[in-house]
């Protein structure tokens, strides 16, 4: 296998054990463990060394994982890259259970900005995060995976709705209702006894949950030359497997730092999303000097990896004429002066000497005037802490679908950059 061959074939696994942001963090973490970095719990003391690898985890969602530098950081700053965990699905409900016309049925809410037409007919299974009374009456947390398909959207046949490939419209709250099964007179369905026999505890012992629903369809390389990965969750966990996999491999005397957060696609507001102080919190126990913080911040530089919009060949008027990017012809810098997007000339000058010495093509984006700029983690750590940030990713296909489409060259493109951006030696500044 070639070196991108090998680097998908752990991007694809990492996909697929992947379902929520539980699982990713969990996942992410185990490649920390392997690589010999050591955990760090939120409440413990931290005894950080030079030279040392460290992780820690908030909410079992988010995780923040460095390796500390010889030179003073207030010097040199700190090499960030940014990613998150989530991405737009399916939620169920905390009291979900329909009973219609004798079909056992969820209620779910819409989590971010979900492309819904593609969940109809898919082969769907659940994921999540279940919290459990143990038999001495402690709270544990405990991650699902049921993996086999278990329900299904069905779509309204085109005999019942002729304007279907004309003018379909989907109410989020009727037309989405996944369907699990059949039941046999007064039977009622019951989501919890399914939980406690897929985990081998009682039913009472469920005391709550958060669930989504996932396609079944595992990642895959398509195309002809198998130029093309499909899978869920391109956006963002492409980002977070590439940040973390760049900072176990760089080999640098530079502090280094990856954050996944979590809720990047519902705001960032919460304790474990960027808007948060989880970011923060670290820098702080890592700099605990606030003037010392200050310079080593002012010296920094981030880099928000999210993934961008691709030239759609079938719809290319929705991108600005001169900003098109394609797959497979490297990573993306995203550009918007009205700050949705981070990048200014000074960062993206930085991260364009490291991809020439890398030998890595940079494409742009660049949303057109009449239409609307989606943001990402950027602009709000930027803002949090006054950190140097510039906005870059792969280019994407379908964001936001239940299967995304990316160029199966740009992931390693995306990796070998953050390997340039974490080894460079010096001082992050432009002067």
């Amino acid at each position: 296998m070639t070196q991108a061959e090998t680097f998908n074939a752990g991007l694809l696994a990492f996909l697929a054990q992947s379902p929520t942001p539980f699982h990713a963090t969990t996942g992410l973490a185990g490649m920390l463990d392997d690589a010999g970095f050591e955990a760090l719990p939120e409440t413990a003391d931290w005894a950080l060394r030079p030279g040392g690898r460290y992780y820690t985890v908030r909410n079992g969602s988010s995780i923040v994982a460095f390796a500390l530098g010889a030179d003073a950081r207030q010097r040199t700053g700190i090499r960030m890259l940014g990613a998150h965990t989530d991405s737009p699905c399916l939620m169920v409900r905390p009291r979900p259970e329909a009973n219609r016309r004798g079909y056992f049925q969820l209620g779910v809410e819409v989590y971010g900005g979900v492309l819904l037409n593609p969940w109809f007919d898919r082969d769907l299974s659940l994921a999540g995060r279940v919290v459990v009374r143990t038999a001495d009456g402690a709270l544990r947390a405990r991650l699902v995976d049921l993996r086999r398909p278990v329900a299904v959207i069905p779509s309204l046949a085109i005999h019942l709705d002729r304007d279907a490939n004309r003018q379909r419209s989907i109410n989020p709250e009727t037309d989405i209702q996944p369907l699990l099964g059949q039941l046999a007179g007064d039977a009622r369905g019951d989501l919890r006894g399914l939980l406690a026999a897929e985990l081998g505890i009682a039913a009472d012992q469920v005391l709550d949950y958060e669930l989504c629903l996932y396609d079944t369809q595992a990642p895959a390389l398509l195309g002809l030359q198998s130029e093309f990965i499909a899978s869920a969750r391109l956006d963002n966990l492409l980002s977070c497997y590439v940040g973390i996999r760049a900072l176990i491999e760089a080999d640098s005397e530079e502090t280094r730092l990856v954050v996944c957060s979590d809720h990047e696609e519902v705001g960032s507001g919460s304790t474990s999303g960027a808007q948060g102080p989880f970011l923060e919190s670290v820098l702080t126990r890592l700099l605990p000097d606030a003037a010392d913080r200050s310079r080593a911040l002012a010296a920094s530089l981030l880099l928000s990896t999210d993934n961008a919009h691709g030239i759609h060949p079938n719809f290319p008027t929705r991108h600005d004429a001169g900003h098109g990017p394609l797959l497979n012809q490297g990573p993306v810098l995203k550009i918007n002066h009205n700050q949705r997007y981070a990048t200014n000339s000074l960062t993206a000058a930085r991260v364009r000497e490291w991809a020439r010495a890398a030998d890595i093509q940079l494409q742009h984006f660049v949303a057109r005037n009449d239409m609307g700029c989606g943001t990402t983690i950027g602009p709000i750590t930027a803002t949090r802490l006054g950190v140097p940030t510039l906005d870059l990713g792969v280019p994407t296909f379908a964001m936001h679908s239940i299967r995304e489409l990316a160029g199966a060259a740009d992931a390693q493109a995306l990796f070998l950059l953050a390997k340039q951006c974490f080894r460079h030696p010096g001082s992050l500044a432009v002067s």
